[in-house]
């Protein structure tokens, strides 16, 4: 099946594909009236095993680094028989903590995780085709934190990319439009042939549109939206698309969800508006690998499940367990409810050859209307960062990734209602009285962490190390506002 036809026979009003999604500043960026906001200019940071790589083997990879059969193994009997720390996890969280205690301290660490990989849900690989592609879906790093942007341009060389994102969605009449999402003027013109062409018209569109609360606060997530947005974008944009996100309709939800709705009155399409918005450019995975890998300090299990181990008696000694883990799961013998948590389900299709290359005109294009069981179609082959034989035209073919929504699976997203932050707060509680155990990251928080938000919850805990001797939070998981959730 050819991917152009596809999406002809269904959507006959949208040109697609063209690709790579580019601008006149380049592939991956945005305009340049909102590109230059970018503090990411050219290539910057350090990748020390490219270095090592041109520098003395004469070849590099792109792919990640094959793993030696003892860190593949699970086996612990091979592993230090007493450390500082055991980490349960090697995705950001117990890769920061581990890297600063070495690096600045000296200590040392043992990680080990269920998954037969490092770098958790950011793992990204190079597939049979030579398509660079994330395991657990796309990974869009951006942040505000200084600190953060200084800390990852010690692991990989960056890129800069403006995640810019399209909808196809119904125009008054019903028929399908490729737009900006979040909406921007041109959404507006294009789905309600409305006049607006500044930002005080597309304010005063949004006054005209907005339907204020008979309450006067939103009590749930529909009139939370239709106070952000007014009923015709919700209906087109927001409710269906919430429906399959969570499995409910804004109407069920609480109105927290949906008071972050963006509103944009500009024409700046960028998804997000942080200083720095950057791909690592040879890939997620790199990070890890510079992280960790050539560390004597750090050593590393995959394929080795924690709890098994413990019940085993196969752990060695340690000083402190960080644990990153699932909270529930680490108290499963209380018999404690579990914590409710929406996943994804990725349908992956290669097409062979389609028209120009390209499956969509975008990485990313949202479907927001109920008449399709997706959320979201995401092809790897826009970013700037794919594989030189992608950038120099020698892949014909396209990998795209369908994304549905589900409630089993891998825990992605923690769902925010009472009962569920009722019963964290207890889990929390219990935490807070163990000892000898660190709790780290989105699961252990039950919170939904960004990249950054992860990576800067895991450098001042470590800081609480250096000046209190107790690694914990400085801040609530809360303080670090919401994370981005579904995009």
């Amino acid at each position: 099946r050819c991917g152009l036809r596809f999406i002809t026979l269904n959507f006959a009003s949208v040109t697609m594909p063209a690709g790579p999604f580019a601008s006149s500043v380049g592939v991956g960026r945005a305009e340049p009236e909102w590109a230059k906001l970018n503090k990411v200019t050219g290539v910057v940071g350090k990748d020390a095993i490219f270095k090592f790589q041109s520098s003395m083997l004469g070849a590099t990879s792109e792919a990640p680094l094959k793993l030696d059969d003892a860190i593949m193994s699970g086996d612990l009997s091979s592993a230090p028989k007493s450390v500082d720390l055991l980490i349960v996890g090697a995705g950001l969280s117990g890769a920061v903590i581990a890297e600063r205690c070495s690096k600045e301290l000296g200590m040392t660490s043992l990680m080990i995780d269920k998954r037969d990989h490092i770098g958790g849900n950011c793992y990204d690989y190079v597939d049979e085709h030579g398509i660079r592609a994330s395991k657990y879906g796309a990974h869009l790093f951006h942040t505000q934190f200084e600190r953060v942007w200084n800390y990852v341009t010690e692991f990989s060389e960056w890129i800069p990319f403006d995640h810019r994102v399209k909808g196809l969605v119904p125009d008054k009449d019903g028929v399908k439009k490729l737009v900006p999402i979040p909406p921007t003027q041109e959404s507006v013109r294009e789905l309600f042939q409305e006049k607006v062409g500044s930002e005080e018209e597309m304010q005063a569109w949004y006054d005209k549109e907005r339907v204020k609360p008979t309450s006067g606060e939103p009590s749930n997530g529909e009139e939370a939206a239709l106070s952000r947005v007014g009923p015709r974008l919700y209906e087109r944009v927001f409710k269906h698309y919430t429906k399959k996100q969570w499995d409910k309709y804004p109407s069920e939800l609480d109105a927290s969800v949906l008071l972050r709705l963006p509103c944009r009155t500009s024409t700046d399409d960028r998804y997000f508006g942080d200083a720095w918005q950057a791909l690592p450019l040879r890939g997620y995975t790199r990070i890890f690998e510079n992280m960790l890998l050539s560390d004597p300090n750090i050593s590393i299990r995959l394929n080795c499940d924690y709890f098994k181990e413990k019940d085993l008696k196969n752990l060695p000694k340690y000083g402190l367990l960080v644990y990153t883990g699932q909270i529930d799961s680490y108290y499963a013998a209380l018999g404690m409810p579990k914590l409710e948590y929406r996943s994804l389900r990725f349908e992956e299709e290669y097409v062979e050859k389609p028209e120009g290359g390209f499956f969509q005109e975008a990485m990313v294009v949202n479907h927001p209307s109920p008449d399709v069981a997706f959320t979201r179609i995401v092809e790897y082959k826009h970013v700037p960062n794919q594989t030189t034989e992608v950038k120099d035209g020698r892949v014909p073919g396209t990998l795209i990734a369908r994304e549905y929504s589900s409630a089993d699976g891998e825990p992605y997203y923690p769902v925010p209602n009472p009962d569920n932050r009722t019963l964290y707060e207890k889990y929390a509680e219990l935490a807070a009285k163990e000892e000898g155990v660190a709790f780290v990251g989105r699961l252990a928080s039950y919170k939904y962490f960004n990249m950054d938000q992860a990576i800067l919850n895991a450098l001042e805990m470590y800081d609480n190390l250096k000046e209190t001797g107790k690694l914990e939070p400085k801040r609530s998981p809360a303080a670090f506002g919401p994370g981005d959730g579904y995009k």
